[in-house]
């Protein structure tokens, strides 16, 4: 597919259907400033609902999330007409839930994964960033967001250790 350099505005009509308004995460990928960041609040509340689940299970279901997601961010891409567009924050749901497998119980802790995932999330170290701009596709738009969710992870752990 070829893609556009900018990024289009999106048509709030793509919210219609389910598998965009998944990818957009349901609105907030619409936010003119900051989409990733509002896109990451969705994994709050499904962190809450998952959080007192057994290790393996919120293991599984954070691996199904992840790839349903390859599917939905790809679609969503192609619809867009743009590789990994702003606006499609799956990936950051994604993301924040791999932080969060380890974290302990608590707002604070909440709040503090969110801060990790975001950092990384933006700040794309590598191998983040050479996934950002080499890995194409669904695939593409998933596997960088895994990563930075995997530093942030262990960061949250190492911090676990700490305090």
């Amino acid at each position: 597919m070829n893609y556009k350099t900018e990024s289009p505005k999106i048509d709030p009509t793509l919210l219609k259907n389910p598998i965009h308004c998944l990818a957009l995460g349901f609105g907030t990928g619409l936010a003119a400033k900051a989409p990733g960041t509002f896109g990451t609040l969705v994994g709050i509340p499904l962190y809450l609902i998952m959080q007192p689940l057994p290790l393996a299970v919120f293991c599984l279901i954070t691996i199904a999330l992840f790839i349903v997601g390859i599917w939905i961010c790809d679609q969503t891409a192609n619809e867009l007409g743009v590789h990994d567009h702003p606006g499609i924050v799956w990936d950051e749901v994604v993301g924040y839930l791999i932080t969060m497998i380890f974290a302990p119980v608590g707002w604070l802790w909440i709040v503090i994964g969110f801060i990790l995932f975001r950092i990384f999330d933006i700040w794309k170290p590598w191998p983040i960033r050479m996934i950002d701009q080499r890995v194409s596709g669904g695939f593409g738009i998933m596997l960088d967001d895994v990563i930075a969710g995997v530093f942030a992870l262990v960061s949250l752990y190492l911090l676990t250790l700490i305090f």
